[in-house]
């Protein structure tokens, strides 16, 4: 045996029972530096896979999981399951337990050999197969109604070959109807603000410790304390950022993506610790599309599809154009203001007969109609409110711009729309509604022309914005962020816009938001029994909320102008 003096620095006193290779981890000279898929089998040496159901901490897990896993194969009606990434065995055990047929795979033989006698302990005889993702079809036989990935596995993978990989041979692997649940870490938490844990939902034991002793966008490498013994152990892990997660499924054909935090729907204004994606494989043609809507895209189409706020907005707000106004005072009429608006984002953008405008969240259709008119051009109406459109489609024969203005009942996360057609893409005050905004500029990106332009306001965060300020806004649109004028410029600049301009009328969304507020209060005898009283209560909730936060420098509001 190796005396403790003797042993690498990765490791203490505590382990005499292992020789140096149980415990030794190879890094090399430059740790930081190792960053290949293929290590993470060196990593789980066998003095750390022993320690790991410390780590894991299995009944206070189970605890703080509850029976969410359980109940979202339950209510797809799942019973066979391939748990890719098993590890010491936790999520197999209780799959079993739940009655599901559970077959259990891993990359590392260690791993499987301490999953297989745990699962013994806990009376059951796991199926073991060691595989690697991205050969998962050949070592594993058979489709499956779910595949799950969990304990923060997939953040093994530092090729995004191998990762698109791996999700392909999931894909492959699933009914035509299954689903997969893959987790990970709160990376952009980490990346952006630095590491912290609540620890409510956490999988750590209460002996050890686990935070990232180096991190960069390219690198979480964790270090892993047991304080029973004093071992220490490192992973060396890729920081995966939830939006790319999610877009890398959806390139894959993963349709619809649901993002919980920390095993709950909505998670509050804290951010959460670990994120769990559940992607459903069935594929829904166009007209089915709406089925596949994301959560935050679901809450604003039922939303904007109640009676409530239908006659809200058509009656109220104003009908043609329901969006932020161009004050020239605080006490002007809603109608000019909003006019004002669209007048103004159609300066310099080189509209004529010839151009062809997606209006992307177009409400009522008033924008629309109005370019049409003006400049005899086509316009194709994205929105995903059906009553709103229906109203849209009303308005557009009357006024006789049928022939010129097209409506399309559908989700900016994912538009039903031509690639590469249109040559001016429009938006306003909409984006917001949208949890996934990079897949928003993705499918901007998508369907413009080689040197298309792109105008488009939204409600943001002020640059800095302190999050926890914007709670009560969050909380209203069941959303965990809003966009900003940095996060825009990042995300145009990155897929080669060399034009990107940003017109700041911050001051106007307060403005705003006043005028509404002041006409809901004038109009609330008119509409008694037309607007329930607590839609009007919530919404003058809500207006005020975005008031105050314009007036304390929490938000921000103007044109962009983005252009090829």
């Amino acid at each position: 045996m190796t005396a403790a003096a003797d042993r690498s620095p990765d490791t203490a006193a505590g382990l005499d029972e292992y020789t140096e290779a149980d415990v030794h981890q190879e890094f090399g000279e430059n740790p930081n530096e190792v960053r290949d898929t293929n290590h993470y089998q060196e990593e789980y040496v066998k003095g750390f896979v022993d320690k790991w159901d410390d780590y894991i901490g299995w009944e206070g897990r189970a605890a703080s999981e509850g029976s969410f896993f359980i109940d979202q194969l339950s209510a797809r009606g799942v019973e066979k399951v391939l748990d890719v990434a098993t590890g010491t065995g936790f999520n197999s055990v209780q799959l079993l337990k739940g009655g599901f047929e559970t077959v259990s795979a891993d990359g590392s033989a260690e791993m499987l050999a301490k999953a297989f006698e745990n699962g013994r302990q806990h009376g059951h005889v796991l199926r073991v197969v060691q595989a690697d993702w991205r050969w998962l079809n050949r070592d594993v036989h058979g489709e499956y109604d779910a595949i799950i990935c969990l304990g923060n596995s997939f953040t093994h993978l530092f090729n995004e070959r191998d990762r698109r990989k791996a999700l392909a041979e999931f894909y492959a692997m699933l009914k035509h109807d299954g689903v997969l649940i893959l987790d990970q870490r709160n990376y952009d938490e980490i990346l952006d603000n630095g590491f912290s844990s609540k620890h409510k939902y956490f999988y750590c034991g209460d002996t050890v410790t686990a935070e990232p002793e180096y991190i960069d966008d390219g690198l979480a490498r964790f270090r892993y304390t047991f304080h029973d013994d004093g071992s220490v152990y490192h992973l060396n892990m890729f920081p995966l950022r939830k939006d790319y997660v999610r877009r890398l499924m959806r390139e894959v054909g993963f349709q619809k993506i649901d993002s919980y935090g920390d095993f709950q729907e909505t998670y509050g204004t804290e951010s959460p610790d670990f994120w769990i994606h559940v992607a459903e494989k069935t594929y829904r043609p166009d007209d089915e599309l709406s089925e596949s809507y994301s959560t935050a895209v679901h809450t604003a189409r039922d939303y904007y599809n109640s009676t409530d706020a239908d006659t809200f907005y058509h009656e109220v707000w104003g009908g043609e154009d329901i969006h932020v106004g161009l004050y020239n005072s605080p006490d002007e009429a809603i109608a000019p203001a909003s006019q004002r608006t669209v007048e103004r984002m159609a300066e310099g953008m080189d509209i004529t007969p010839e151009t062809r405008v997606l209006d992307m969240g177009a409400g009522y259709g008033g924008s629309a109609r109005w370019l049409a008119k003006t400049y005899g051009c086509r316009v194709t109406c994205l929105n995903l409110s059906e009553v709103e459109n229906e109203r849209n489609r009303e308005k557009n024969r009357a006024q006789g711009l049928d022939h010129l203005v097209d409506v399309v009942d559908g989700s900016f996360e994912s538009m039903p729309v031509q690639d590469n057609f249109y040559d001016l893409v429009w938006s306003q005050d909409a984006f917001l509604h949208s949890g996934e905004r990079r897949q928003v500029v993705e499918e901007i990106d998508r369907v413009l022309v080689p040197g298309g332009q792109v105008v488009f306001t939204d409600p943001m965060a002020a640059d800095g914005a302190d999050v926890s300020a914007l709670s009560p806004i969050l909380a209203r649109l069941h959303l965990d962020t809003l966009g900003s004028p940095g996060f825009y410029r990042e995300e145009f600049a990155k897929r080669g816009y060399s034009s990107i301009e940003f017109e700041d009328h911050t001051d106007q969304l307060t403005t705003h938001y006043g005028r509404v507020l002041s006409e809901l209060e004038a109009a609330e005898p008119k509409f008694k029994g037309a607007i329930s009283d607590e839609y009007i209560s919530n919404m003058k909730t809500g207006l005020t909320n975005w008031v105050n936060g314009g007036k304390s420098g929490q938000l921000a509001w103007g044109i962009f102008r983005v252009k090829r």
